[in-house]
């Protein structure tokens, strides 16, 4: 199963502050608006979104159609047939895509230590 992209989106208390932390980390600027709360950072392979007043905790983000440019993939994993997936091996879904949908869409699930799962598909 491909589940695509991978990054963190961090909940922050001070997005510039953090933007300005992740900078001297090595990380550049590869997304977002801060003037709308919410940045994509990126170094190499590794990304971080932050994200002010947008959620409560730290969330593990999937994007399946995209690889870690943010660049549709050929072929990919549809959104719906992952969560038809993990519905079938009985995981518990915290919200679901609808079934008969195309195109975009996201569900989530937490893991056994309370960790937010996003899968987020936007092609």
């Amino acid at each position: 199963m491909k589940l695509g992209a991978f990054s963190i989106s961090l909940s922050v208390k001070d997005i510039v502050k953090s933007r300005d932390f992740y900078v001297k980390l090595g990380f550049q600027e590869f997304g977002g608006d801060i003037s709308q709360n919410w940045l994509i950072l990126k170094n190499g392979a590794s990304i971080i979104g932050l994200f002010q007043g947008m959620f409560e905790h730290n969330i593990l983000t999937f994007n399946p159609g995209w690889d870690q440019e943010a660049k549709t993939l050929a072929a990919f994993d549809d959104i719906r047939e992952i969560q038809d997936r993990y519905l079938a091996q009985g995981i518990e879904l915290s919200s679901t895509v609808e079934k008969n949908s195309k195109g975009p869409g996201s569900f989530t699930l937490v893991d056994p230590d309370g960790n937010d799962i996003l899968f987020d598909q936007h092609v």
